[in-house]
């Protein structure tokens, strides 16, 4: 008996494709099923479709099994029909098949792609049997090139900019006949909010044939590889014919059906498929979430709503759809304390069907949801509608997979370390607050740290995290499938997470080419705690200072040192090695330091003086009175030195002065020396700029500085003023604007005069004494002494 065969032409992540196809595969009742996925991998998909720990959002990944950096996914969600598809051949004991070519010809396309292109690392790309949300017959969206492909194969082949015309989605002629805007409206009208049984795929069947025989559209893939994939796919149907299967179900993006069911002879497409190229590879399942399945993403088969489509899946029709969706909106609303009642949500029902009804739709779609969620639950505010598109519309959800997936050893250890410091991978970024003192939360840094290491950015720590004090660290944390193929990539450097941290450590310090690399990276391997690493990098930090004779690049490094002093005592860490050679540093760089500064151009000055205040930041951290005598030393000598820059001898002035290491008097003297009428006015206005440092305190406080500036400037000629006046606006524009208010303010009252504010008091001895008899009970003060209070 020959078999027969039924072509099911779907779009990849699309509910209403997926529920009309359980519909047709129960009516069929196939024996055998062929998926449009990469061949080889089925037997992987069979061997843990029942395991319950398999949830999706998931995605199939293949990578190079020597080089893992080469990779595709292949996601799926609960409502793509590949993924129903699978679980229906599972529960009915059918064959499963998958047809598309093999994840090596896929891997070799990429590689042949980036070999082509020259340099870099290449990315890991979405499935190629996945189709873009505006392009249904772009069922290797994510194997075309990018732009930056493009332009680049553009510039070494002039041609190809002549040839290449532009994309057009094929489905956007369907849908301007229906008058719909674009192929995606339409689709989502006709397809996935309505799921209508298996006479929806000889519909779709038929469309697809017109528009690939009539449109002579371009969809911007390479027609060669997509021989290729059709041609595997129907090698591989007519060997699932051969095996006595009776009933074949095809499930295949749809702009493939037509030329599935063309008339191509085997012999043909063995013939095409002889020089089909192949990496080894390997597969596994990985987490997905429904952000990087999203078309914002990225991610070229990506859909514009997940969430929705989730809805859609699971409340097909009826009332259920606009209610269910409401109900949720309401709750996103609650949750973020803004008002939302079972009135409002009656009315936006109403005026969801309303609309529905005017554009003779059986039933609200998104757009309806969306435009009675902003009239009436948003009052026309779209800033609410931000957290329902981030919360609903694309959805939190990420997917898991069960233990006895494959996986590397280093995965096997960060799974173990997640579950026993209680770190949920989750989608959206979610603040993670440490308090170091504790053990769990300083083992939970560690580990964050030691991934931040292997470039796996699990974890960003915030800004804030350490300015309220060295026991607080405050991280934002969001998990990413990508970050599953940087661990089987950074597997090669150990099988944990400590071990690979590490040797890519030591690795990085190795490849280093700058001093403050280098400081920096001891910082991240102390704030890891990985002490194998700490001596590595030390001994290579050390060495690498002997020979650098650059005093800037030396005091550059300190500050990252400085931090292991400021965090050492926290974390039980042994900074002594790294205070020896903060101390090293300091001195040798100190020695040359005025030399250093002189002649410098404006960028140059600009960059050290950075670098000064970095390094003055680093010695107060230090907090040892040897090193700060050794720094003020060497900041005197560029104060009083005649070679140095400007900008940077004003600079060092006035950190001295901060410290009180320059008294008042000193620091008149250098103010008149470098601001008399002799001094050049650019030169002046430059060891101003650094003098004042960004900070208008010493202008407000003090009158002494105030007379000098005040009276160098009204001393300067007209042509020198116009020549001084842009530095010295660039130099105010640096003040905060209270500050300039301020000092507007005092240009404007005599010299030595009180501010009027302080001249006219307001005080209120009657009122202010009602305030003592708290002020004892909080400072826990006695009765006795109030009379002399009074």
């Amino acid at each position: 008996m020959s078999a027969t065969l039924h072509y099911f032409g779907i779009r990849h992540h699309g509910p209403g494709c997926a529920r009309s196809l359980r519909k047709a595969l129960d009516a069929l009742r196939p024996d055998c099923v062929l998926i449009e996925g990469p061949a080889g991998a089925e037997a992987l998909a069979v061997e843990h479709l029942r395991d319950a720990g398999l949830q999706p959002p998931v995605a199939l990944l293949s990578y190079g099994a020597d080089d893992p950096q080469l990779a595709v996914f292949h996601p799926y969600a609960e409502f793509s029909p590949e993924w129903q598809a699978m679980r229906w051949a599972a529960e009915r004991g059918a064959a499963l098949r998958f047809i598309d070519v093999p994840a090596g010809a896929s891997l070799a396309w990429q590689r042949a792609r980036h070999e082509r292109l020259g340099g870099g690392e290449p990315a890991p790309t979405a499935g190629e049997g996945e189709a873009a949300p505006q392009e249904l017959a772009d069922d290797a969206a994510a194997a075309q090139p990018t732009t930056d492909e493009r332009e680049a194969i553009e510039a070494t082949e002039p041609a190809a900019a002549e040839r290449r015309e532009p994309h057009q989605d094929p489905l956007d002629w369907l849908a301007h006949a229906a008058g719909y805007a674009d192929g995606e409206s339409w689709w989502n009208h006709m397809v996935e909010e309505r799921g209508d049984g298996e006479g929806l795929f000889e519909a779709i069947a038929a469309a697809m044939g017109e528009l690939r025989e009539n449109a002579e559209l371009r969809n911007g893939l390479d027609p060669h590889e997509e021989a290729l994939r059709e041609a595997h796919m129907r090698s591989g149907i007519r060997e699932a014919a051969k095996q006595g299967f009776e009933r074949i179900a095809v499930v295949c993006g749809a702009w493939h059906v037509p030329a599935l069911t063309g008339k191509a002879t085997a012999a043909a497409d063995k013939a095409l498929l002889k020089d089909l190229p192949k990496l080894k590879s390997a597969a596994t399942w990985v987490p997905w979430t429904y952000r990087h399945l999203s078309s914002a993403s990225g991610y070229g088969a990506g859909i514009d709503s997940p969430g929705w489509y989730e809805h859609l899946w699971r409340n097909g029709g009826g009332d259920a759809r606009t209610v269910g969706w409401f109900a949720r909106v309401a709750r996103v609303l609650r949750e973020h304390a803004l008002d939302c009642s079972s009135a409002h949500l009656i009315e936006a029902a109403r005026l969801a069907d309303t609309l529905a009804a005017l554009r003779e739709r059986p039933a609200p779609s998104l757009d309806e949801l969306n435009e009675a969620t902003l009239s009436i639950l948003c009052n026309g505010d779209a800033t609410p509608m931000r957290l329902i598109e981030q919360a609903l519309m694309i959805g939190e959800r990420i997917g898991s997979v069960p233990e006895s997936v494959p996986t590397v050893p280093l995965q096997r250890d960060l799974e173990a370390q997640r579950k026993r410091l209680r770190l949920k991978p989750e989608a959206l970024s979610k603040p993670l607050e440490l308090d170091l003192r504790n053990d769990t939360d300083l083992q939970r840094s560690e580990l964050l740290h030691r991934l931040l290491l292997l470039d796996i950015g699990w974890g960003r720590l915030g800004g804030a995290g350490r300015s309220r004090g060295s026991f607080r660290e405050v991280w934002e944390l969001a998990w990413q499938p990508a970050f599953e193929i940087e661990l089987i990539v950074a597997s090669r450097y150990g099988q944990s997470v400590e071990q690979a941290a590490t040797a890519r450590s030591i690795e990085h310090a190795r490849q280093a080419e700058r001093l403050p690399d280098l400081s920096r990276l001891i910082d991240r391997v102390l704030l890891a705690n990985l002490p194998g690493a700490v001596e590595a990098v030390a001994a290579e930090l050390q060495a690498r200072a002997a020979v650098d004779a650059d005093p800037l690049s030396l005091l550059a490094a300190l500050p990252a040192l400085a931090n292991v002093q400021r965090y050492g005592n926290v974390r039980n860490t042994d900074a002594a090695q790294v205070r020896h050679l903060f101390d090293g540093m300091l001195a040798r760089a100190c020695i040359g330091l005025t030399l250093a500064l002189g002649g410098l151009d404006e960028e140059a000055a600009g960059d050290a003086r950075e670098t000064l205040l970095g390094a003055d930041r680093a010695v107060e951290l230090r907090d040892d009175e040897t090193q700060v005598a050794t720094w003020r030393g060497a900041l005197r000598q560029l104060a009083l030195s005649a070679s140095a820059t400007p900008l940077l001898r004003g600079l060092a002035t006035r950190l001295l002065f901060d410290t009180g290491a320059f008294d008042g008097e000193a620091v008149a003297r250098e103010l008149s020396l470098n601001l008399s009428q002799g001094a050049e006015p650019l030169q002046a206005a430059q060891w101003l700029d650094g003098f004042l440092n960004r900070n208008a305190a010493v202008l407000l406080h003090d009158d002494a500085v105030w007379a000098l500036i005040d009276g160098w400037i009204s001393n300067l000629g007209h042509e020198h003023f116009l020549r001084v006046v842009p530095l010295l606006r660039r130099s105010f524009a640096e003040f905060e604007a209270a500050d300039r208010r301020d000092l507007g303010a005092r240009v404007k009252r005599p010299l030595g005069a009180a501010p009027a504010l302080a001249a006219q008091s307001s005080w209120d001895a009657a009122r202010a004494a009602r305030a003592l008899p708290l002020l004892r009970e909080l400072f826990g003060l006695s009765a006795v002494g109030d009379a002399h209070e009074r």
